[in-house]
């Protein structure tokens, strides 16, 4: 991003890290150094070499001021300032993309997530190879509008666990740690809104990447919540359907056409008992609308099949 300015502390140590943790800052004025200080006690006591890219979205608190004067504290730290609000999705690609770790870890900078646990997630992911990503699965709901929040959430759960044929325990948390080199290709298809979470799930789950998920709490934010309930509701649906058919549009197309060409083909037969040799209109609408649906859907499924990379 042109209006981005990186300033990069390089490693204590001179080596590279190996893991980069991806902190999104957007007027967290009251509680980001204590967020920057929870992760980097914990990361330097576990002896991972790390980097932790503290990117301010443009805030228009003192967010960005208190993270310079933290900067000599947490040599680690490397602040990144954008020139305008992109959103949290865009913060997560440009920090994967300049990530130097072999491991990446995203989280929040709202004291929500127990982000001491970070340690203890890359651990799991370095010791186990045939793991892709590792999620943290929060075990409550915390968030503003919960009444609404929860049905709409699992509603949406079941809807991309339907389409990819996966259990997901939670499928949009903001904490997770994934290795680098498998998410390079799909960070371009990552939104700038919340949903990029879900992105970069169902890019793993489509592809035949393992991801495993991890139980953990979650707090109360600190601050004010940056979510819209019902613009970002219907964002994750969007880009959930998205997110499968660029992946494997049979699974959101086929069975429309099909349930559309089983009716049409009762109905011809309903016809034919009732009328011989009438077809009424709407049973040829049926029946067409099935047939170009199922073209369509063959058709996208060959351009996914013929497609290079992601």
């Amino acid at each position: 991003m042109d209006t981005a300015e990186d300033s990069a502390a390089p490693s204590a140590d001179g080596a590279p890290p190996r893991v980069t943790i991806v902190l999104p800052c957007y007027n967290e004025q009251e509680h980001v150094v204590d967020e920057v200080k929870r992760i980097c006690a914990a990361m330097d006591d576990s002896g991972y070499g790390y980097e932790l890219l503290a990117v301010d979205d443009a805030s228009t608190d003192d967010t960005l001021a208190r993270l310079r004067d933290a900067e000599a504290v947490y040599p680690r730290m490397r602040i990144i300032a954008f020139g305008h609000n992109g959103g949290s999705g865009t913060v997560r690609r440009i920090g994967s993309q300049r990530a130097r770790g072999e491991f990446v870890v995203w989280t929040d900078a709202d004291m929500s997530y127990p982000n001491e646990r970070i340690p203890e997630l890359v651990r799991m992911l370095d010791e186990d190879p045939e793991t892709d990503q590792i999620v943290g699965a929060r075990t409550q709901e915390m968030g503003s509008h919960k009444a609404l929040r929860v049905p709409a959430k699992w509603i949406i759960r079941k809807i991309a666990e339907r389409l990819t044929g996966t259990r997901i325990p939670d499928l949009n948390s903001g904490l997770r740690v994934f290795r680098r080199d498998v998410a390079r290709p799909y960070l371009r298809l990552l939104p700038p809104g919340f949903s990029c979470v879900t992105t970069i799930t169902l890019a793993f789950l489509s592809n035949q990447h393992p991801v495993r998920y991890v139980p953990i709490a979650y707090a109360k934010r600190a601050g004010k919540s940056k979510f819209h309930f019902l613009k970002d509701a219907y964002r994750y649906i969007l880009q959930v359907l998205r997110m499968v058919m660029y992946f494997n549009p049979l699974k959101v197309l086929m069975p429309p056409a099909l349930a559309l060409l089983g009716t049409g083909a009762a109905k011809f037969v309903y016809d034919q008992v009732n009328q011989p040799f009438y077809v009424p209109n709407n049973t040829v609408m049926i029946l067409m609308t099935g047939l170009i649906i199922a073209a369509i859907a063959l058709l996208a499924d060959l351009i996914v099949r013929s497609r290079d990379g992601a």
